[in-house]
């Protein structure tokens, strides 16, 4: 396990390598607990490190954690115990010469590797996680992205490992003389160690081919176990659909022969962009309409989609370093953003992006361990694949593209990809392409990547009928964060509409433009807007055009008005989103003071209105129609009371549910039609609102609509309908009928891995029967696994970050049990832990009691003994 008290890295010491590899050359020998791994390395001077006149030759560092060296040798000659030093995590080698060859003979132990960093063991294969900082845990070398290598993989392991994967190009395959098999692989291209993966195991694949619009012909195959071999052609179309997007939208086209996709059960994350071999999480990759729900359908074409986008956006130009991890995230979670809006609906694409941005990531931004996009220091780079550089990253560059406009971004991504093919480099050097493609200047738009928090604009209007004019003032700040207590003005894109009293967009120029992306780039700017006949009504940030938090005075008429003709479609359910905060709000201060609870009637006529318009989406309709989550909730508070967030949605819910019934049955009856599956857009739409409206009408618990949710769990032809149906019997229904369901869901489906997560997911989110009890047992479950990463966050991370009226008990249970779980993980996967420990983290916003238990708990953390890196980290900033 890595040091507790860990040093902390600075941006700022940032400083060239000393040397570089120019080819690496890999010999594996698999055994469960004795694999032998030898490098033969070309090392030479970096001519572009720091260097002092005359000065002697620096000692060669190499990474290296729980390896065990067995010789070492430059040149083919042994290289004397005086002439390198052991590290706690590395070695020193004095070196006599500016090239030279280096050899490494080291063993390691895949079986017990539970941290699922470098090569590990799962379910019998062999497999790699290299990024960030795994290689190191597979054999000494200078394991940062900025050294570039060609590799060359030999893998020897016994027959009953027939497939046996690494990076690049197939170059020879053979029987050893001792009746091994022997497989070596060539990637052409130079790469960090990061890039590297490697696995071995009895698995089966499906093959299909690709023709690149130059007409090569690429290689497509997906490897897993035989049991899930016919999960795997939904992942099929969407990496030939991502392929043939990237080359018409971006111009990239696949560089290798053979593109290769492995489905393992036990990863840290989603899935991993190795060069020409990606890994990814089983639930990332298989689907079938039995097995998954839409939801799966569309994170898979996503995920797939953003593993493939990095092979430009990551691998033919990476990160110098790991605080330009934005750099490829930010980029590629753009990409992968945008190619799943073409694929499905695009309003509801970005309503789902950026409900995780104002749940999650604002969090983030609020908490102990706000960063910026790139951050300024770490003490274990882990922490920091965060919603900050990835989700809030992609918004930095979509700002971009929203400020040069479609032809202008492609001309800048054109230019940085002719630019630094082949390099590692930084966020600079990203944004100075876009600058010089398009002859403009982004400096002050830089403070993005540089500064934290959350921007807030508090935006005012007034109106001069006799000139016709409509003056917007907008004033922008943004709160002090950790280790910046004061910001400089952002450069923000702010979308804007002006409705008229018809609800149509008025024209902003003798054009007829209807929208205009105004740039805030001061702490105060004032914008006009001429030959107005009528004071119009703003619609604000449309689209989102940046993660900000815009307060304007909006009375409930106003969002009324919106809500029902705002052209912008996020606008229009951003709209009902405030509509709602502000009965919401409404309902928390009457419970505090006592009063009775009473639902605004404007919050019904509203959802009314949305179930009653047959020309809105019905996938935006079931978003419109979603209350805001106890999570949103309390992220917009200053003091979280979550007893009173709590007491005001449920009361909300079952108000809207009992209002609005006639109108859910008729949605539900009118939806509820027996029809082939397909994961497609208009079908999936339609399940998504049928399924809201069975969610709502199961709040009244009245048994003839439960008899509903029923009847659609024991007939449904696909896990959709399935998965929402038991929900809603989980959630509403009494034991005696939701308990035979749960069990005959599991029956079905014990043997399969996905389905089974997904069974414990429901049971520990679930406010009536995912307690801390129930949530005991399910751990207890011969299904479970603490070692499987899935399988935690089901259970485990399922009950403290998605049941917030469980873990938010009052007896502060619900957080001893987190603290308890995060310490057992953090001596088997300092990863997950880290993550895991989230939800204690914030205790500083809760009043009260509650606030004082989460900060016991946490601090039970910090005292239970020696922490990893990982853990330490999150936990010593969180109590500060």
């Amino acid at each position: 396990m890595k040091d507790a008290q860990p040093r902390t890295v600075y941006l700022k010491d940032y400083r060239a390598p000393d040397y570089l590899v120019d080819s690496t050359r890999l010999h594996f020998e698999l055994q469960p607990q004795d694999t032998l791994v030898k490098s033969r390395l070309q090392i030479r001077r970096n001519p572009a490190a720091e260097s002092a006149p005359g000065e002697t030759l620096p000692p060669l560092l190499l990474d290296g954690v729980d390896l065990e060296l067995l010789s070492l040798s430059i040149d083919g000659e042994l290289v004397p115990a005086s002439r390198y030093r052991e590290l706690p995590e590395g070695l020193s080698i004095h070196v006599q010469n500016p090239e030279f060859v280096l050899e490494i003979h080291n063993r390691i132990n895949p079986r017990d590797n539970t941290s699922l960093e470098g090569l590990y063991l799962s379910n019998g294969m062999y497999c790699t996680q290299c990024e960030a900082e795994g290689f190191r845990k597979i054999t000494y070398y200078p394991d940062r992205p900025d050294v570039m290598s060609r590799f060359t993989t030999t893998i020897v392991a016994p027959r009953q490992y027939p497939v046996l994967l690494s990076n690049g190009n197939q170059i020879e395959r053979r029987a050893t003389e001792d009746g091994r098999l022997l497989v070596t692989w060539e990637d052409p291209f130079a790469k960090p160690a990061y890039l590297f993966a490697l696995v071995a195991g009895e698995l089966q694949t499906v093959e299909d081919s690709f023709t690149t619009a130059s007409g090569r012909e690429v290689k497509l195959q997906i490897f897993t176990e035989a049991k899930n071999i016919r999960k795997c052609d939904h992942a099929m179309r969407s990496l030939k659909k991502a392929m043939r997007w990237d080359e018409e939208v971006y111009g990239r086209e696949y560089d290798l022969d053979i593109f290769m996709v492995v489905a393992v059960d036990h990863f840290n994350m989603g899935a991993m962009e190795n060069k020409g071999l990606n890994i990814f999480n089983s639930a990332c990759v298989l689907a079938s309409p039995e097995t998954a729900t839409d939801a799966t359908f569309q994170r898979i074409e996503s995920i797939v989609g953003h593993e493939y986008f990095h092979n430009w956006s990551g691998n033919r130009v990476t990160c110098r370093d790991w605080f330009q991890l934005s750099l490829k995230e930010g980029f590629t979670v753009f990409r992968d953003a945008e190619f799943s809006a073409d694929m499905n609906s695009r309003a509801v694409k970005r309503i789902e992006d950026v409900s995780l941005l104002r749940t999650a990531q604002f969090a983030e931004d609020g908490g102990p361990m706000a960063h910026p996009v790139r951050p300024d220091s770490y003490m274990e780079i882990s922490n920091f694949y965060t919603l900050t550089v990835y989700e809030k990253g992609a918004e930095v560059v979509r700002m971009i593209h929203t400020l040069l406009g479609t032809e202008g971004f492609r001309k800048g991504s054109d230019l940085y990809f002719q630019r630094h093919d082949g390099c590692a480099v930084t966020c600079e050097d990203f944004v100075a392409a876009m600058e010089d493609a398009n002859g403009v200047d982004l400096t002050q738009f830089r403070r993005w990547y540089s500064q934290a928090g959350t921007p807030v604009l508090e935006v005012s209007d007034a109106f001069d009928a006799a000139h016709g004019t409509y003056i917007l003032t907008v004033r922008q700040s943004c709160p002090a964060t950790p280790g910046q207590n004061k910001k400089l003005p952002f450069h923000i894109p702010l979308a804007v509409g002006l409705l008229g009293a018809d609800g149509r967009d008025l024209s902003l120029d003798p054009q007829g433009t209807t929208q205009k992306v105004l740039q805030v780039s001061e702490t105060e700017q004032t914008f006009n807007f001429t030959g107005l006949k009528e004071k119009p009504l703003p619609s604000l940030l449309r689209g989102f055009s940046a993660p900000v938090k815009v307060r304007y005075g909006y009375s409930t008429e106003q969002l009324l008005f919106l809500m029902r003709n705002d052209s912008d479609e996020f606008n229009r359910w951003d709209a009902g989103q405030r509509l709602a905060f502000m009965a919401l709000e409404q309902l928390q201060k009457d419970y505090r003071e006592g009063r009775d609870l009473q639902l605004q009637p404007q919050l019904v006529d509203a959802y009314r209105s949305v179930l009653q318009n047959p020309e809105l989406d019905p996938a935006l309709v079931a978003e419109m129609l979603t209350l805001p989550s106890a999570q949103t909730l309390a992220e917009q508070c200053e003091r979280i009371d979550a007893e009173a967030i709590i007491v005001a949605r449920e009361f909300a819910r079952g108000a809207l549910a009992e209002a609005l019934k006639g109108e859910l049955l008729d949605c539900y009856r009118r939806l509820d039609c027996d029809k082939p599956y397909r994961p497609e857009a208009a079908d999936i739409a339609e399940r998504s609102l049928k399924n809201t409206c069975l969610a709502y009408l199961c709040v009244t618990e009245e048994p003839e609509l439960l008899t509903l949710a029923q009847a659609q769990f024991e007939n449904a032809a696909n896990m959709t309908d399935s998965a929402a149906a038991l929900a809603s019997l989980v959630n509403h229904a009494a034991d005696d009928m939701a308990q035979p369901a749960l069990e005959s869901f599991y029956e079905r489906w014990q043997q399969d891995t996905q389905v089974v997560e997904l069974w414990f997911g429901l049971q520990s989110t679930s406010a009536r029967r995912g307690t801390l009890e129930s949530v005991r047992e399910l751990m207890q479950h011969p299904a479970f696994e603490l070692t499987n990463p899935n399988k935690v966050r089901a259970v485990i991370g399922g009950f403290a970050n998605r049941n917030f009226i469980q873990f938010h008990r009052a007896d502060g249970r619900g957080f001893e049990f987190l603290a308890e779980q995060v310490v057992a993980l953090d001596k088997l996967n300092p990863q997950i832990a880290a993550r895991l420990v989230t939800p204690i983290t914030r205790w500083k916003k809760y009043t009260g009691e509650l606030g004082e238990k989460m900060h016991r708990a946490l601090q039970s953390v910090m005292e239970s003994g020696r922490l990893s890196r990982d853990l330490y980290e999150v936990v010593s900033k969180s109590l500060v």
